[in-house]
């Protein structure tokens, strides 16, 4: 039996417990009162009011028994549903508020990359709770695995195969579109859809818990790769990570990008640390969610090679030729991934019909992607004296942009292999080619290349161009899936939103609404270099 220790003994250990606890306490409080923690604040405040106003506004069940129940079917309809979409606008603009306001804090080095990891899960946890917010994709995704539950192959038929509640929340559009998804993302299904059966409320909150490791694999790739690459750990994870049109869009809007693009950056920044088989294996899991992820795969044997090479002339040898070095790296890049991918398409019992469902996204058009751009340029242009109707011309200017496309991704692929830096580039630029000349793109496309060029020193202007981008991406589509591309007013303001969000990156006071604006400069740095910020 031990004897107990004396009072000063306890009171030393007392202290020595309790210094950590009450440091933590001081360190959470200082932040709190700082510039940055006000921003949190702010940020928190705006996602729970895009939940709380997603309960009218959102992308609801057609139809809700549970509001019902709870006597609040009334936000869905006339001035309760102007109330909720009000609620969710000022949601949706405290949080690129705060978000900007964190940007200042960021750039001239007041908030450090820990804080920044805390406010994440702030701003994260109230989206938790939310409908599924700008998309009903995350209905799509529950039938889709209802499919594969039920004995039907995903690649095969589409929802409209298996009816009942998970099929009356489908958008029109999908109701029969096979899925274009990999073999993991339809086993998440299948397990979640077999926990929660045709429960359409579990089933979303539990789909939107499967995307949490995603984010957590970005909040730790994105700072990885910033020091590979030369950018700022903590600007990374603010403008890839913090970003609202990513937190909004793919934890509110519950897209599988959110586990794609975190597999696919952890990869690339395995890779880039040396650790090649492991690197590869985790992009190869991100195609198996979504095929978008293997575009990393052929830039990543380049930085396979150079690693080879330079271990060679480091350990004394002469390095194999170029040749030998591909066929070596490439080869075992292949095979890795041919396991892991042959694993999950047998464990899920399906084949790779996926990749013919890929063109489903044509029956998308919208004009963020260049191909429907051009025809609808050309179709107006020419409408009063040919009569060319938009169909015949999107399928004209889809087929030209699929050629350049091919073209790019070649020409990009082997222009940049000479250095890591060189190939990641290369992958930010083939993402960038994809999402733009693509036959459909939706906002939250563009987190796929964000993610990867935040790892690199961005300037201050380019950072503003990225801020702007990011918010009116954010705002031209309507929080219940709704598109607003089509709407003049609700582009204009958009367009003026994104062009204030830019300047208050540097500038407290970008209209110039107060009295003395000097006095409200700020000055904001990035990695490579500062602007000056003038009201």
């Amino acid at each position: 039996m031990t004897s107990p220790l004396p009072a000063a003994d306890r009171k030393t250990g007392d202290s020595r417990d309790q210094a950590p606890s009450a440091g933590r306490l001081r360190a959470v409080a200082g932040f709190a009162r700082s510039e940055a923690g006000h921003a949190a604040v702010l940020g928190l405040v705006g996602a729970s009011m895009i939940t709380f106003g997603g309960f009218g506004s959102g992308s609801v069940r057609r139809e809700d028994p549970l509001l019902e129940a709870l006597h609040l079917s009334w936000l869905r309809f006339g001035h309760g549903l102007i109330l909720s979409t009000i609620l969710v606008w000022v949601g949706v603009l405290l949080m690129i508020a705060a978000w900007v306001r964190l940007g200042r804090c960021t750039l001239r080095g007041t908030t450090t990359l820990h804080e920044l990891r805390w406010v994440v899960p702030v701003w994260t946890a109230p989206l938790l709770l939310a409908v599924p917010m700008f998309s009903r994709d995350a209905y799509s995704y529950l039938a889709q695995g209802a499919l594969l539950r039920d004995g039907f192959d995903p690649y095969a038929v589409g929802p409209v195969a298996n009816p009942g509640i998970l099929l009356d929340n489908v958008s029109n559009v999908w109701t029969t579109t096979t899925a274009p998804y990999g073999p993991i993302f339809l086993l998440l299904g299948q397990g979640i859809t077999s926990i929660t059966g045709d429960n359409v409320i579990a089933g979303t909150m539990l789909l939107r818990l499967t995307m949490l490791p995603g984010l957590a694999l970005t909040m730790w790739a994105v700072p990885h790769l910033a020091r590979q690459l030369g950018g700022n750990q903590a600007t990374a994870l603010w403008l890839a990570v913090l970003n609202p049109l990513v937190l909004i869009h793919l934890i509110g809007g519950v897209h599988n990008e959110m586990l794609m693009v975190g597999l696919m950056t952890a990869g690339i920044a395995l890779v880039l640390e040396r650790r090649h088989v492991a690197g590869i294996a985790v992009v190869a899991v991100g195609v198996a969610i979504k095929a978008t992820a293997g575009v990393a795969l052929p830039f990543l044997v380049w930085i396979w090679m150079i690693h080879e090479r330079d271990r060679a002339v480091a350990e004394g040898r002469t390095p194999p030729s170029p040749l030998v070095l591909f066929a070596k790296t490439a080869g075992a890049g292949l095979a890795v991934f041919a396991a892991v991918f042959a694993a999950a398409s047998a464990i899920a019992g399906v084949g790779i019909g996926w990749l013919t469902a890929l063109s489903g996204s044509a029956k998308i058009i919208n004009w963020l992607s260049l191909p429907t751009i051009m025809a609808h340029i050309v179709t107006v242009s020419t409408s009063w004296f040919t009569g060319l109707r938009l169909g015949p011309v999107l399928e004209v200017t889809r087929a030209i942009s699929a050629v350049a496309l091919a073209v790019i991704l070649v020409a990009v692929w082997w222009r940049f292999r000479r250095t890591p830096r060189e190939a990641v580039m290369g992958i930010l630029i083939a993402l960038v080619a994809i999402v733009v000349l693509s036959p459909a793109a939706l906002p939250w496309y563009y987190s796929w290349p964000l993610a990867v060029a935040a790892g690199f020193a961005l300037s201050t202007t380019t950072l503003m161009i990225l801020v702007g981008l990011s918010t009116w991406l954010m705002l031209v589509f309507q929080p219940d899936g709704s598109i607003g591309l089509y709407t003049l007013v609700h582009v204009l303001l958009a367009t003026f939103a994104a062009i204030v969000a830019a300047k208050s990156l540097v500038t407290v006071d970008p209209l110039r609404l107060r009295s003395a604006p000097a006095a409200d400069a700020a000055d904001t740095r990035s990695g490579a270099g500062a602007a000056p910020g003038r009201d």
